[in-house]
């Protein structure tokens, strides 16, 4: 790496001089501010850190916290971990990640240091201690998901209410009246934010479009294959001519293959609508219709908003939800007469 006297040379200024430009301490003409920023940039030149926090600079780097528990889904959480890194990198920034399973512990350690310019953080529960750390700070903070009590924070997500609504008009306008819900695993409607509210907006929905929502959890802290095999059979021995599928991609197989085993084919016997999926619900041994979770729309939108607040620390606070999409892929028919 290029050092502070190398930058002064080529730029053929004093070391102070340079120092001055990049830290933006003292006035100097733009000219030579272009000179100096010409040469960092050819040689390749980064202020240290710490300097940098020193002389009142950004750091250019944001921390992401990301608690992993022993009933983290790994596959979700790091596809949302990558499309954060990707979305700050292409800003310009890098990623601190703090994968403390005492989530708040590795906020309040960066937040006392001064080492980043901003907090993204991710798998929010809905009663999040990390809520009461970032009004207590000065360092902006972007929610990827929306706590219970989210007042004066900037929050981004998708609709998961508007998915949940959208996947049950669907099933709704073809006529099914008997759905099936096969959701995640019962931990997650503790731990989580979106999964209670992908639940209660498609029981809501349901009621409203009198339809029979019968609802099952995938297993009690991962898919259980028995227990998703299990709804799956009992909800087909019942009537059921529809299901919304919110669970991982191992339970959408199980209740894929069940309905196989009965001879039944998906999109004209059964109809299947996957809700917030973060695979491609179009690659599995049957494609589905999906109401997708892309974390990469949702990282981009979180990014934009913390450089936003470092821009204007007093702009009200933003509550961005991202509008769902339907994708079909033929899963769902009318219902047999």
């Amino acid at each position: 790496m290029a050092r502070i006297d190398e930058v002064a040379a080529a730029a053929r200024v004093s070391i102070s001089t340079v120092s001055y430009a990049l830290s933006g301490k003292r006035s100097i003409s733009a000219e030579t501010r272009r000179r100096v920023e010409e040469a960092a940039r050819e040689l390749g030149y980064e202020p240290h850190a710490g300097a940098r926090a020193l002389a009142g600079r950004r750091t250019q780097i944001f921390a992401l916290t990301e608690p992993l528990r022993a009933d983290t889904h790994a596959p979700t959480h790091m596809a949302f971990v990558l499309a954060a890194s990707v979305a700050a990198r292409r800003r310009d920034y890098d990623i601190l990640l703090l994968t403390d399973e005492e989530a708040s512990t590795g906020m309040r350690r960066v937040a006392a240091s001064d080492l980043v310019d901003a907090i993204l953080v991710l798998d929010v529960a809905p009663d999040d201690a990390r809520v009461a750390i970032a009004r207590s700070i000065r360092i902006p903070t972007v929610f990827i998901g929306i706590p219970d009590d989210h007042a004066g924070l900037d929050c981004v997500d998708l609709d998961f209410e508007a998915a949940a609504e959208l996947a049950v008009d669907r099933l709704a306008d073809a006529d099914h009246r008997h759905v099936a819900m096969i959701g995640q695993s019962q931990i997650a409607y503790r731990a989580s934010n979106f999964p209670p509210r992908v639940r209660a907006a498609a029981a809501a929905r349901a009621t409203a479009r009198d339809i029979r929502l019968a609802f099952t959890a995938a297993g009690a802290t991962a898919t259980e294959a028995a227990v998703v095999r299990a709804a799956t059979a009992r909800a087909l021995d019942e009537g059921t001519t529809a299901f919304v599928l919110h669970a991982a991609e191992d339970a959408h197989e199980v209740v894929l293959e069940t309905i196989a085993e009965r001879g039944l084919v998906i999109g004209r016997d059964v109809s299947l609508v996957s809700v917030a999926s973060v695979f491609d619900a179009t690659r599995l041994s049957t494609p589905l219709d999906t109401i997708p979770l892309v974390p990469a729309v949702s990282c981009d939108a979180a990014v934009d908003l913390a450089i936003a607040r470092l821009h204007d620390a007093s702009r009200a606070p933003v509550l961005h939800l991202i509008p769902p999409e339907y994708r079909s892929a033929g899963s769902v028919a009318p219902a047999p007469a």
